[in-house]
């Protein structure tokens, strides 16, 4: 398994290719409730400050992004999994 393991930079490409979209069509379930809906119809109550996007079942906070001098930070904790559709190619 060891000659296996590489660092995270291995992923650079994988991980490109998902923050590349528009993540609105994803489908986000949420950690809380259970409740899977596209992220483009969660609530957004963070204008100012950032993002915070909560369910719109049960409105537990889902994701918060917020925009640093020299960062943005993504806090996903609120989400068990988040369903990425790609296009398939011709």
């Amino acid at each position: 398994m060891d000659e296996m393991r590489l660092d995270g930079n291995a992923a650079a490409g994988p991980l490109a290719e998902l923050f590349a979209r528009d993540i609105t069509a994803a489908v986000a379930t949420c950690a809380k409730c259970g409740r899977a809906t596209p992220v483009g119809s969660l609530f957004d109550y963070g204008q100012t400050m950032g993002v915070v996007l909560r369910c719109n079942g049960c409105e537990a906070a889902m994701l918060r992004l917020v925009r640093t001098p020299g960062s943005l930070r993504l806090d996903p904790s609120g989400l068990s999994l988040l369903i990425v559709s790609v296009e398939q190619e011709a």
